[in-house]
């Protein structure tokens, strides 16, 4: 089976909801976890990398929580389309794409819970929410790590925590993190003192798809950056509290502009409308940073009833590998241009006419 098979269609994924799901799209909870006795994949000669994955694929596969027929491949296996749809659904990173022999990944059928194994450490282990739901990602994560300990003996070292390559992850080895929508405070020009505010409490931001990325379509990651000598527990309440601080900060963000700047907001958003709309060429990049627009103008209620799942799923959809799926011939930068345009103004002929006149300025 292909992964494009197995995966859900962007359209039930992006149906999915959760709370705050108006600014958080999804939470996510990464442990990362290492055989002992073994080298760290990126010290390791190929022999301990394929011993690693012999003994990790089945084990992980296996888990009751991966459910019933997961999918699970090794990343030699995969084509570059694969991986890539993969990175764009955010189920591996940039790095484990690049990975190939002695490398693998496995996930369950509702795409809540996935493995990468060989990336940096031996398992990078994920559970996956919509909306804002931290704790409910722990819990799952927690009981795969649990699971997965009856069966394969982890790097652990009773002063240190759990071993891992990157000193970063020493200790309790979680990465919590959610992906946030925040054209309200990139449009006030408050995100930067939102950044510096977060990162003095020892949190990261970062971009859509991580470290070292653009935070395109205003969509920004946060997640915490230190691991060690903090409960897992107590990284999750304290992350969720930041959380819910930045969620009202964009919430007041986009009450204060539509109520001092109501030309301005209306202005972007119906330009948005307009080329979406209307274009015949756009990049990725433009089309990122115009669905955002747009999504805030349906959360504002300016274009009536469309579900913003609908611009979730362009969002999805308008990204390369996506636009790929269906053409047998490998698309070039200007092809995909146009045919992610085609795509725009097929889907943007549900979506009626912005009206301003829907907008409250303040809370009902």
């Amino acid at each position: 089976m292909n992964v494009l098979d197995f995966l859900i269609t962007p359209a039930e994924a992006c149906k999915r909801t959760g709370p705050h799901d108006q600014i958080v799209f999804s939470s996510r909870v990464r442990l990362a976890r290492n055989l002992k006795g073994l080298p760290f994949p990126g010290h390791a000669k190929k022999a301990d990398r394929l011993k690693a994955f012999e003994a990790l694929m089945p084990a992980v596969a296996g888990l009751p929580q991966m459910g019933e027929a997961p999918f699970a491949e090794a990343m030699d296996k995969l084509s570059a389309m694969d991986k890539q749809l993969l990175v764009e659904r955010h189920l591996i990173s940039r790095e484990h794409a690049a990975k190939n022999a002695g490398s693998g990944f496995v996930l369950n059928q509702e795409e809540t819970v996935c493995v990468m194994v060989n990336e940096e450490d031996h398992l990078r282990m994920q559970a996956l929410r919509p909306g804002l739901q931290l704790k409910q990602a722990w819990l799952a994560i927690d009981a795969v790590d649990s699971s997965l300990q009856e069966r394969v003996e982890v790097a652990y070292a009773e002063r240190y925590g759990f071993l891992t390559a990157c000193p970063t992850n020493l200790g309790t080895g979680i990465r919590v993190s959610a992906m946030l929508h925040l054209p309200g405070l990139v449009l006030a020009e408050q995100i930067n003192q939102i950044i510096q505010a977060v990162n003095k409490l020892g949190l990261a931001v970062r971009g859509l798809y991580g470290e070292g990325t653009e935070a395109l379509g205003n969509i920004f990651q946060v997640s915490n950056q230190m691991t060690l000598g903090e409960s897992e527990s107590d990284i999750v309440e304290r992350l969720n509290k930041v959380l819910l601080q930045i969620i009202e900060h964009e919430e007041n963000a986009r009450l204060k502009q539509v109520a001092e700047k109501p030309k301005v907001v209306f202005n972007h958003i119906g330009r948005a409308y307009g080329v979406l709309s209307q274009s015949h060429s756009i990049s990725s990049k433009e089309t990122m940073n115009l669905l955002s627009l747009l999504r805030l103008g349906v959360d504002l209620g300016m274009f009536g009833p469309t579900p913003k799942s609908l611009v979730d799923e362009l969002f999805l959809c308008s990204q390369p590998a996506h636009l790929q799926i269906g053409h047998p011939e490998k698309l070039d930068a200007e092809a995909r241009d146009a045919f992610r345009a085609d795509l725009l103004r097929q889907r943007m002929k549900a979506v009626p006419g912005p009206d301003h006149t829907k907008v409250a300025s303040k809370p009902e």
